[in-house]
């Protein structure tokens, strides 16, 4: 993917994703499947008919969902059964071109921690304004090429 087409990427992706980023939603502590089944006044034994399923099956599938053991099918399934849509997304906590800032900027200080350090060693130390301001071009350097090394770890 280019460069161009990484950016556009993510922002349409923090477009659909900004919503719900500001969503609080706590799952409820027995499962949404025990949640929404129960609320909709559905017996195991009901699921597991609309599910073709032994009601053991609807057991297990909702302790699975708390211990998070379950599949993605399985999820999917069981919500189809309860009439019910399964939405799933990771969510960035912040927008996406923030988090690659935050990562190139933790990237350069390492970078320049090392470099720096060799420096004084040699007894070529840079000056502090001159270090924010290599801090601020590499940082420039590795968002304006999405460079492949930047979720490297050291």
């Amino acid at each position: 993917m280019s460069d161009s087409q990484a950016k556009l990427a993510r922002k349409s992706l923090d477009k659909i994703l900004n919503p719900l980023r500001d969503e609080r939603i706590v799952t409820p502590p027995r499962g949404w499947t025990k949640a929404i089944r129960e609320s909709l006044g559905m017996t195991t034994r009901q699921l597991a008919a609309r599910m073709n399923v032994a009601p053991s099956r609807v057991s297990a599938i909702e302790k699975a969902e708390t211990t998070g053991a379950i599949t993605m099918k399985t999820l999917r399934d069981t919500a189809a059964a309860l009439d019910c849509q399964l939405v799933y997304a990771f969510v960035p906590t912040k927008p996406l071109d923030e988090l690659l800032h935050d990562q190139a900027a933790r990237k350069v200080r390492n970078e320049l921690v090392h470099l720096n350090h060799t420096m004084r060693l040699e007894n070529q130390a840079v000056t502090p304004d001159d270090l924010n301001g290599e801090e601020r071009r590499l940082i420039g350097v590795y968002l304006t090429t999405l460079n492949r090394r930047l979720w490297d770890t050291e």
